[in-house]
């Protein structure tokens, strides 16, 4: 064999060796530390809108081992049993986070913190308090419809989750004690939000990470047929954000 195949099978291998180092060092990252998200919803306007990019930090709240091993984006595989390794913190009132819905863990939602575990909550005309204190509105937190519901039974404004729709409607709702080790979160967008009004509490068992930072965003849905008008398609004021 010539010297200069010897040296091109070397620069193949070299390549492919960086190749799977690169790809194994990637996966890790994602599974435990940082992780991208796309929000597809309304739900948390004008924080995040449609087309948002994040960056999710998977490490503050303890780094979850894998649950489940099969071919990406197929249903093909199967679960297998997981730890959570201890992280710095849980998920504090506030806080903007990332979480397997509760009604089905294949689907991850993005939501705001107002509750956690041994807290008592309730809504009073559209206004939130914890522990009998108001809870700060965010910066960009809206409401979209201007009538206040007051009855239990107005509706789809009633969210039968808990106890036959004991606690209430969507602005009116409460007083509920959040279990511990569970997490009450809502959208900041309050009237178009499916939240734990709605579907009830988000378990830590669930819990991905907390939002850091908008990488990218891309207003409406992003076609790779728009990709040449990304100077008119992209907010450039919203790259960089610290999501609050």
């Amino acid at each position: 064999m010539s010297k200069l195949k010897i040296e091109e099978d070397k620069r193949s291998r070299d390549f492919f060796e960086g190749l799977f180092v690169a790809l194994i060092a990637a996966l890790i990252i994602r599974q435990f530390f940082v992780q991208a998200y796309r929000i597809p919803t309304s739900s948390m306007e004008d924080t995040l809108l449609i087309g948002d990019f994040l960056l999710v930090n998977k490490f503050n709240y303890g780094m979850r081992t894998p649950d489940w091993i099969g071919i990406p984006y197929t249903d093909i595989g199967f679960a297998i049993p997981w730890v959570r390794i201890p992280g710095f913190k849980t998920p504090q009132q506030d806080d903007v986070v990332i979480f397997r819905y509760p009604l089905d863990p294949n689907l991850d939602y993005i939501k705001r913190c107002i509750a956690t575990g041994g807290q008592t909550l309730e809504v009073f005309d559209k206004q939130v308090y914890v522990d009998g204190v108001k809870f700060p509105s965010p910066p960009k937190m809206k409401f979209m419809d201007r009538n206040t519901i007051i009855k239990k039974n107005e509706g789809r404004y009633t969210f039968p989750t808990f106890e036959n729709n004991k606690y209430g409607s969507r602005d009116n709702f409460g007083p509920l004690e959040v279990p511990e080790n569970n997490f009450f979160m809502m959208g900041d967008n309050r009237d178009r939000s499916s939240d734990s009004r709605v579907w009830g509490f988000v378990n830590f068992d669930h819990i991905v990470g907390e939002a850091l930072i908008i990488y990218l965003s891309w207003e409406g849905d992003f076609n790779f047929s728009d990709f040449f008008l990304f100077s008119r398609k992209i907010r450039f004021e919203r790259i960089a954000n610290i999501i609050r």
